[in-house]
């Protein structure tokens, strides 16, 4: 089974949307998903929320968490989304990087594209590591 941590630096936008297609997408006899950040924000970006009820996804229940070596124990690959200097660092994990904005604040449109390219990343992947 394929664990993969997607995080950034609250927890609350883009390694939620990521999480949340990777395990829509993928087949989960073979792999999951699950978002953390290294500074976790208290909820998911309200806008996050709205643009990802319009894809079926609902993340009104999602809660930011802490990356830990706990959570990250049984990963094989960390996805770390444009957190900088402030993305964590775990030994022995597969690593890779998405050069993504942070969708909080930004007008809807905005947000629709970065929850599409983060959907496209996610396609990807899973096509890449033969799991969709």
């Amino acid at each position: 089974m394929l664990k993969v941590i997607f995080a950034c630096i609250h927890n609350a936008g883009r390694s939620q949307m990521a999480a949340a297609f990777f395990n829509q997408l993928a087949d989960r006899q073979k792999a999951e998903a699950i978002s953390a950040g290294t500074q976790p924000g208290e909820r998911v970006h309200p806008e996050v929320q709205q643009v990802m009820q319009e894809t079926g996804i609902d993340l009104s229940n999602a809660k930011p968490q802490k990356l830990t070596e706990e959570l990250a124990k049984d990963a094989q690959l960390l996805i770390t989304m444009g957190c900088g200097d402030q993305c964590p660092y775990v030994p022995g994990l597969r690593r890779d990087d998405w050069p993504l904005r942070d969708p909080k604040g930004l007008p809807i449109e905005e947000v629709r594209a970065i929850r599409n390219e983060v959907r496209s990343r996610v396609e990807e992947l899973l096509r890449q590591e033969h799991i969709s």
